[in-house]
């Protein structure tokens, strides 16, 4: 059976998984939850997940939320490659790394500098671009010398930090050709991950989209 994904196409975290989910060899049931319908409020949604987030799997009534978790279970459940996640602990602790980098710094950044503009119609703030660009700065000195995110061979990391950059990329607030070690690793994931248009770009220019528009009615 086909796990359920309740997501958002234009979010990131939810193409991370949609990205992991092609790379592993995962079908997902996808489930589009429309946010301002309060799809996500629902008394059956918040079973599944209190906090009320996307994305949001039930693989076969195991339920779990938080994008990385879920990456990272998709593969302990159902993954064969060992070079996605591998078992060694050090080259595991790479992978992990560079997901709680995603995660807790990269996106992190992006939201606290990109949110509250677009979404909240505060001043842009040139402090938290520094910031963001800071974050940029760390990842383009983590690849140096590396193919792909965590060494030689395309892990689960390349999946959530792809989907993090194509973001951070399609709204234009960051010139990332500055950072010629992410620009050519980011060309290299979008022509090594499996599924990579339809997994992830199409809900990237969905994001763009819906940005521009919001961009536009302030």
């Amino acid at each position: 059976m086909p796990i359920d994904l309740y997501y958002v196409p234009g979010s990131a975290p939810c193409r991370g998984v949609q990205l992991a989910a092609a790379l592993v060899g995962v079908e997902l049931n996808l489930k589009h939850t429309d946010l301002m319908k309060g799809e996500h409020m629902t008394p059956e949604f918040i079973k599944m997940n209190p906090q009320h987030t996307v994305p949001t799997i039930d693989d076969n009534g195991f339920y779990l939320h938080e994008s990385r978790a879920i990456i990272t279970y998709l593969f302990n459940k159902y993954g064969k490659e060992d070079s996605q996640y591998p078992k060694d602990a050090e080259k595991r602790a790479i992978v992990d790394q560079r997901l709680y980098f995603d995660m807790g710094t990269l996106y992190q950044r992006f939201g606290d500098y990109f949110y509250p503009t677009i979404f909240g119609g505060q001043p842009a703030d040139p402090e938290k671009l520094k910031k963001l660009e800071e974050a940029l700065g760390y990842f383009d000195k983590m690849l140096e010398g590396s193919e792909y995110a965590a060494g030689s061979s395309i892990t689960l990391a390349d999946a959530s930090l792809a989907a993090s950059i194509s973001t951070i990329d399609v709204v234009g607030i960051v010139d990332l050709s500055k950072y010629q070690n992410i620009t050519s690793w980011f060309n290299k994931c979008k022509a090594a991950l499996p599924d990579y248009e339809e997994a992830n770009n199409k809900g990237a220019l969905a994001f763009k989209a819906l940005t521009d528009h919001l961009s536009k009615k302030a």
